[in-house]
């Protein structure tokens, strides 16, 4: 009885097998578009663009396949290109998270460099630096802003690598500006004369 099970076993699989390979693996190619689409939505082409292109190579391979009716190879990229596209959306949204952070601390970083750029000028207002020293420093600042602004609109966008680019071009010359104010504030404040008491 064991013997004959077996055997009905066998050939209930072999018939399976052959079922289905007789046919386009229809059900397992749709998975695997909807796969794609899905690491499309979540942002693979720009932040897994290498997984996103083997998943979609894949896929395409197996539509391939069924145009030569090579039906297993299809049913196997088509799995394939499902796995993949599945693995491209989960890095997508480790990468865009860690870019998202990355590019809110750009911003916060030249804001902060920003504010002390102002800060500075103040004192050197005060101590009477000459305008025509400070016009550099104000154009910077005015410059700055608006590109704080703008790369604000771009994380509000999700475009966080172009949000990035918009400040971090800035920070060096911010920096430059706030070291060549200290040097005319110093210089300043050591030409002024001591107060009588």
């Amino acid at each position: 009885m064991s013997r004959l099970f077996a055997w009905l076993c066998a050939i209930t699989c072999a018939v399976a097998l052959t079922v289905a390979c007789s046919a386009p693996p229809q059900k397992e190619i749709d998975r695997a578009q909807q796969a794609v689409d899905a690491a499309r939505a979540a942002g693979a082409e720009q932040y897994a663009p290498e997984s996103f292109a083997e998943a979609t190579t894949a896929l395409q391979q197996s539509h391939e396949a069924v145009n030569q009716r090579d039906y297993r190879l299809a049913l196997s990229r088509a799995v394939d290109a499902s796995d993949r596209a599945q693995e491209a959306g989960r890095a997508a949204a480790d990468n865009k998270a860690r870019a998202r952070s990355q590019s809110e601390a750009a911003v916060s970083a030249v804001n902060a460099s920003v504010n002390h750029l102002h800060a500075r000028l103040k004192v050197a207002e005060e101590v009477r630096v000459p305008s025509r020293e400070l016009a550099p420093a104000r154009a910077t600042i005015k410059q700055a802003e608006s590109a704080l602004q703008k790369a604000r609109a771009l994380l509000a966008a999700e475009n966080y690598a172009t949000a990035t680019q918009t400040v971090s071009a800035l920070d060096a010359q911010i920096r430059s500006e706030t070291r060549v104010l200290e040097a005319a504030i110093t210089l300043r404040t050591a030409r002024r004369p001591a107060r009588k008491r």
